[in-house]
């Protein structure tokens, strides 16, 4: 049979199965797989920095397949005559610091994750001195791997192993040190418990090697333990499960925060010292937050289901200005890169999802990162008598909100779903009570102004998947419901669109 190469991709990362266990998906992420496409990316780098002597450095989360991809990768680099660096467990972000970070300065990186998908995926993501692979890099890589030969192997290159996510620890613990300038300089976290969930990804360096070491109280903290079976919840700070889990621990300990990262560290959501979840537009409010107290007026960038709620918060409460984009965390770091060349200033790219990029740290998507900004805001909000919740406490909130995911029935989705899209805005241009939202830049947003629905729909195309999602908002109570019913009415004589989950609500 003829191998799939593009059905790896999923957008800018490589995703795929990479162990048997779960019925019905089969294994097509193979060491033989990584170590093509290992190859090609070191041809790739070696072709676009001119450079015949390169540099790859490497690490994987804790996942079960991890290993031997891994060890797989590290033979396959170094058949191509390039030198390696093994960084054992390690997190996306770390991944990328170690191509400008001395004296490593490594040409690429590779990064072994499938972030918070089951314990049977695995895949890949790429890095270079300018940031992550776009999607494009990624279809010519799979290119050059359907048309790659096995080496004949003249010189091996050399690995080195480095305990890299010691070193990055010990960058995020310095910021600290500096920003925080307690009395004891070097345990600036004395006095604060701070609990960690690393849903036993590769997040629990942050406990040990950032918090503890500054004098934090890092009792409580749970599933530190790398273990790629995920047996006590999902890595994910959007999984419910997951967040009641921490804002529990979080009350249990009574501690001054809590922080919960996904698998492989590039997300992060927190939980304040009353045990309430701090997610989604309540993270991004107080991201902007912190951001623009370090940055007056600038703009930021999320993805395209925030609340108008947060639009108000940063417009008029913070003085910054809000940018909705596409959902896609390459596609709102994008924006603000291209915002910024523009002439437009902006600090902080972030999606509801947890991802967060801040221009001062490279536009990274960085989940420790983020957590270190927050932690030091909490310790001079101290010196004031002040917590992290007082920051957001002026964010309006909605009533209700609700998100449905409909299924296209029909193999060829796309025009499907563009199709659908477009009428729904030509629906909502004829209504008195529904006004179409601009600027908008995915799927139509619809203010929905009715005296009992009070709020706002979004009608947009998944990246990937055949599946519409919907997300509706309202200010008063029963206004998602009336939103739905008559969305439910409009999309009826549609077909090849599964409306059950909707009806009934």
């Amino acid at each position: 049979m003829t191998y799939n190469w593009k059905k790896l991709q999923n957008g800018s990362d490589i995703r795929g199965v990479a162990i048997d266990g779960v019925e019905g998906e089969y294994v097509n992420l193979f060491p033989e797989t990584v170590s093509t496409l290992g190859q090609v990316f070191a041809d790739w780098l070696k072709q676009r920095l001119n450079k015949k002597d390169i540099t790859i450095a490497i690490g994987t989360d804790s996942r079960l397949s991890g290993s031997e991809l891994r060890k797989a990768l590290l033979d396959a680099i170094t058949d191509k005559e390039a030198s390696a660096i093994d960084c054992g467990m390690a997190s996306t972000p770390a991944m990328f610091m170690t191509t400008i970070t001395p004296p490593f300065n490594a040409d690429g990186a590779i990064m072994l994750t499938a972030s918070h998908l089951p314990y049977n995926r695995n895949g890949m993501k790429f890095f270079t001195k300018d940031g992550g692979l776009e999607k494009s890099d990624i279809s010519k890589l799979l290119e050059m791997a359907e048309m790659h030969t096995i080496p004949e192997v003249q010189s091996k290159g050399t690995v080195k192993e480095v305990d890299f996510i010691s070193l990055y620890s010990d960058i995020l613990a310095n910021k600290i040190k500096r920003a925080v300038s307690a009395k004891e300089f070097d345990h600036p976290l004395n006095g604060f418990r701070i609990v960690v969930d690393a849903g036993n990804g590769a997040g629990g360096f942050y406990a040990s090697k950032v918090l503890a070491k500054l004098g934090a109280d890092i009792r409580g903290s749970q599933f530190l333990d790398p273990d790629g079976t995920f047996p006590n919840h999902v890595p994910n700070p959007e999984n419910n499960e997951a967040m009641t889990s921490i804002c529990s621990a979080v009350k249990e300990m009574k501690a001054d925060l809590g922080i919960i990262f996904d698998t492989d560290v590039d997300r992060a959501a927190v939980v304040d010292r009353k045990g309430n979840a701090i997610g989604r537009n309540e993270l991004v409010a107080l991201s902007a937050a912190i951001i623009l107290d370090e940055n007056p007026g600038t703009t930021i960038v999320t993805d395209s289901i925030t609340s108008d709620g947060l639009t108000q918060f940063i417009n008029e409460e913070l003085g910054g200005k809000h940018h909705r984009f596409k959902r896609g965390y390459k596609n709102v770091i994008n924006e603000a890169i291209r915002l910024n060349s523009s002439g437009e200033e902006c600090h902080l790219a972030i999606e509801t999802s947890g991802h967060a990029a801040i221009k001062e740290n490279y536009f990274l998507d960085d989940g420790a990162y983020l957590a270190t900004k927050i932690v030091i805001k909490m310790a001079q909000l101290r010196k004031q008598h002040r917590t992290l919740e007082s920051l957001i406490e002026e964010l309006p909130k909605p009533t209700e909100s609700r998100e449905y995911r409909l299924k296209i029935k029909e193999d060829d989705f796309k025009p499907l779903g563009e199709k659908v899209i477009s009428e729904l805005e030509e629906y909502a241009t004829q209504t008195d009570d529904w006004r179409i939202v601009k600027p908008n830049f995915e799927g139509v947003r619809i203010s929905c102004t009715g005296e009992k629905e009070q709020g706002w729909l979004l009608m947009r195309l998944s990246l990937h998947d055949p599946v519409i999602p919907v997300n509706i908002e309202s200010d008063i109570k029963g206004g998602v419901k009336k939103i739905a019913a008559r969305l439910v009415e409009f999309l009826e004589d549609k077909s090849y669109i599964d409306i059950r989950m909707m009806n009934g609500f």
